[in-house]
């Protein structure tokens, strides 16, 4: 275990339980997080976080689409509000989501970051900074290279990082920019993904 500065004072658990799984996509992840969310099932004991780069005019259905595809309760991210287990939390068109040493969920319209709002570099980095060795970072299907730097982060203080295979995801540049950053340390099929995630959010749980 890597060693890491002060937990936040969430921490009742041992710092062996995952506390909270992220999740980035962009071209192609409608149909990357529907897989990814069906395949988790139930019950999913931490919660999960997504950020899809939508076209702000249309964005607001993905809540929608994706619930039809998981018994989990999947809504738009508010500002404020205490992310809770079991629960997915989508970054609304056109907003950051970051997440604090508490919890609790903050929403953003500050400048776009590598060309995107919502951005997968600022939830890892807020991931990273509020539960260090707690925190599982994925990320799936997307043109250029938003998730790098955040998985980056994520890797440094402690956490851990999963990227889809670039070899089979519908658009590589993401998956592909995480992996070159040397900090990924699952490179899985999108259909295997859930099957790891579920294992490591589960063990130690006993």
């Amino acid at each position: 275990m890597k060693a890491h500065g002060p937990t936040p004072d969430h921490d009742q658990s041992t710092p062996d339980n995952f506390a909270i799984v992220a999740v980035a996509s962009s071209a192609g992840g409608i149909h990357g997080l529907s897989v990814l969310l069906e395949a988790l099932g139930t019950g999913l004991p931490v919660p999960l976080l997504i950020v899809q780069h939508l076209d702000p005019r249309h964005g607001t259905v993905i809540a929608d689409v994706l619930g039809r595809r998981t018994p989990l309760r999947t809504k738009l991210a508010e500002d404020g509000e205490q992310a809770l287990p079991g629960v997915v939390y989508i970054a609304p068109p056109n907003h950051h989501l970051l997440i604090g040493a508490d919890g609790v969920l903050a929403l953003s319209s500050s400048e776009l970051v590598h060309f995107v709002r919502p951005s997968a570099d600022l939830l890892f980095e807020s991931l990273a900074g509020a539960y260090g060795p707690r925190a599982i970072a994925c990320v799936l299907t997307g043109s250029g290279y938003d998730g790098a730097m955040g998985v980056d982060a994520v890797k440094s203080r402690g956490g851990t990082v999963i990227a889809e295979d670039p070899r089979t995801a519908e658009f590589r540049g993401m998956p592909e920019a995480a992996v070159e950053t040397g900090a990924v340390d699952f490179v899985l099929p999108l259909n295997e993904i859930a099957t790891v995630i579920r294992g490591l959010v589960e063990t130690k749980r006993q």
